[in-house]
């Protein structure tokens, strides 16, 4: 269990196991797991998964460069076969998905939904950056003990559409679309929870304890 930093003794044995593929804001995701005292390592080979308990996809910038990069790695088949709690944030949320219309690339298809282009629309910026409020949609442990209408975190130019099978959380800019998606094993968050305070950090929290 050399690959695991462990912080608390509290926390499930072998912890989280966070996907390195090169295409993630790691810094900013292990500064909030050091701060919540969760248990973390890194996974750079299909071994290294057996150590953890529960997975972080990272991701930020490009999600077709994001996904030939996450094939380099030769982790696909272990990714879509995984049993245990796994979330994608941002980028990584978006790489569950079937397809992206950023750089019309396919993606790992666990969660049959597509991700697509924020329409140019006058009066909104894009990217979408900054602060927006959730709404849960579905009762869930990821939220729990977080407000209906908590505001997280955004920096992003790509949404994952809203549909009523898959979307745990939503929120509306341009348009209504899945702030947080779910299915099975496997969640994804839009939103940074690293970079979004005490709420985001309870989420990470949650997580933890799935």
């Amino acid at each position: 269990m050399e690959n695991i930093r462990n912080h608390n003794k509290d926390s499930a044995s072998g912890g989280i196991g966070i996907i390195n593929y090169g295409a993630g804001n790691i810094f900013s995701l292990t500064s909030a797991l050091d701060r919540l005292g969760i248990s973390y390592g890194m996974i750079n080979r299909e071994e290294d998964f057996d150590q953890f308990d529960r997975y972080i996809i990272p991701g930020v910038g490009h999600a077709g460069a994001a996904m030939a990069k996450l094939q380099q790695t030769g982790l696909v088949p272990k990714i879509k076969s995984l049993t245990k709690p796994t979330l994608g944030v941002c980028v990584g949320m978006q790489l569950l998905t079937a397809h992206s219309e950023e750089g019309d690339a396919d993606l790992l298809n666990i969660i049959p939904v597509k991700t697509l282009k924020f329409k140019d629309t006058e009066g909104y910026k894009v990217p979408h950056t900054g602060w927006n409020n959730v709404s849960q949609q579905q009762d869930n442990p990821l939220f729990a003990g977080i407000p209906n209408g908590t505001h997280f975190y955004y920096v992003h130019s790509y949404f994952i559409e809203h549909t009523d099978a898959y979307t745990l959380a939503s929120t509306n800019y341009i348009d209504k679309f899945s702030a947080s998606i779910w299915y099975n094993n496997f969640y994804g968050v839009q939103f940074h929870p690293e970079k979004s305070g005490e709420y985001g950090e309870m989420l990470l929290k949650n997580f933890s304890k799935l």
